[in-house]
């Protein structure tokens, strides 16, 4: 029993003796290890996220160490690959950006598109207007004096109004060589791009969180979709994210009150409103003090519809403007004048008489799918030179479509090259 007992006691203490070494080689093998990479010959172990392999780098090259001198260069080497490796992560992240930018180039372009679609059905009454009847024109074999005058003929007798028709004409006119004339892309080419510089005012893109509240006025006669596109323009903002309240104050017409509340319950907004033929500047008053003290974004002011020609109506819009710098100084902020496409050229009339009496800062262009004048766009920018800020292509709520000059020309004229070459 004490002989088993003995053998059972030298085996324990052989086999601590295995794990003492064992533990001893392990020890001496990681500070090796360590030194190695102090020196330069190897890498250390990273911690945390593991790099991803990258194929093309090159393999390091082995460092001879020999005395201080070579563990100096050894030294300089791996700080060399970190840099190397620094420079690899870079280009990693520039290549991360280059994609989250062609990304947003993709949306934008999605966007343009979108824009491209909406005006083109909302113009195809116009482009079966005076654009087919230029198609015709330079469907002819050659452009001579006689065409010349054919186009300008459809021109100016066109709803783009006078000064816009005489620059285009003499655009193509003065602009192209006697070569040019003879080539129908090229005469298109020009239209194209008069056009947009027409329409492209000198405006900066409309900030609606410049001024917190921004206090919006927004004018025009009876009839063409002033309120209506209030409410639209409400749905788009609320849908946007801002809080926004709406003023009634068109208190002469019976439904017009009504018809307001009605759009503030689509777009889940508050409409202030009074009396039915109470005095409209209380209203907007309280309405602009309402949105001030509730932290408003945007707040909207409905106004009668009236005539241009009618001074005692103008002189009632001068009033409310006086209020509303008392209730917010410095408001309105936007003075906007919705115009109805349908009426072609006294829709230029009624903007001019307008901006006479009032500073107008930009122009709604309504009912553009159910017109075949949609052109007068042209005849308002250079007339007024206010830019448009939406136009209105259909009777849904998303039919209210913010202006792009560039995808207006080219819905436009789309096509209109091929179908005459």
């Amino acid at each position: 029993m004490e002989m088993q007992l003995l053998k059972l006691g030298v085996a324990v203490v052989g086999v601590a003796l295995v794990i003492l070494l064992l533990r001893r080689a392990s020890a001496k093998s990681r500070a090796n290890a360590s030194a190695q990479a102090r020196l330069g010959l190897v890498e250390e172990e990273p911690v945390g996220r593991p790099r991803r392999p990258r194929p093309d780098r090159k393999p390091a090259r082995p460092v001879k160490v020999e005395g201080r001198e070579g563990r100096e260069s050894a030294a300089a080497a791996l700080a060399r690959r970190r840099r190397e490796a620094a420079e690899d992560d870079d280009e990693e992240e520039d290549e991360d950006s280059d994609i989250a930018a062609a990304a947003d180039d993709d949306d934008e372009l999605t966007s343009d598109a979108g824009a491209r679609a909406a005006f083109k059905t909302g113009l195809a009454k116009t482009r079966g207007g005076f654009v087919a009847k230029l198609g015709k024109i330079f469907g002819k074999k050659k452009i001579d004096s006689d065409l010349l005058g054919e186009l300008e003929e459809v021109l100016f007798t066109a709803d783009i109004g006078p000064r816009a028709a005489d620059r285009i004409f003499h655009a193509v006119k003065g602009g192209l060589t006697k070569d040019q004339l003879e080539d129908p892309k090229a005469v298109w080419r020009k239209i194209r791009d008069t056009s947009a510089e027409i329409l492209s005012v000198d405006a900066k893109p409309f900030d609606w969180a410049r001024k917190k509240p921004l206090v919006m006025l927004v004018l025009g006669v009876n009839g063409v979709g002033k309120t209506t596109t209030i409410g639209k323009l409400a749905a788009l903002l609320a849908r946007d994210g801002k809080k926004v309240i709406l003023a009634a104050g068109d208190t002469f017409r019976a439904a017009a009150t009504e018809q307001l509340e009605e759009w503030g319950k689509r777009a889940s907004v508050p409409v202030v409103k009074g009396k039915a033929g109470g005095d409209p500047s209380s209203v907007i008053f309280d309405a602009i003090k309402r949105g001030v003290d509730e932290g408003a974004d945007v707040i909207i002011c409905d106004t009668a519809g009236r005539l241009q020609t009618n001074a005692g109506l103008m002189d009632e819009l001068k009033k409310i403007r006086r209020v509303m710098d008392k209730a917010c100084p410095g408001s309105p902020h936007e003075t906007w004048m919705v115009l109805d496409s349908t009426t072609g050229q006294n829709a230029i009339s009624q903007a001019k008489i307008f901006k006479s009496d009032m500073e107008i800062t930009g122009i709604v262009l309504t009912k553009l799918d159910g017109s075949a004048k949609g052109g007068v766009i042209l005849g308002i920018c250079d007339e007024l030179k206010v830019p448009v800020r939406y136009i209105g292509v259909g009777e849904q709520i998303d039919d209210l479509r913010p202006f792009d000059a560039r995808a207006f020309v080219d819905a436009l004229y789309e096509d209109a090259g091929e179908a005459t070459s």
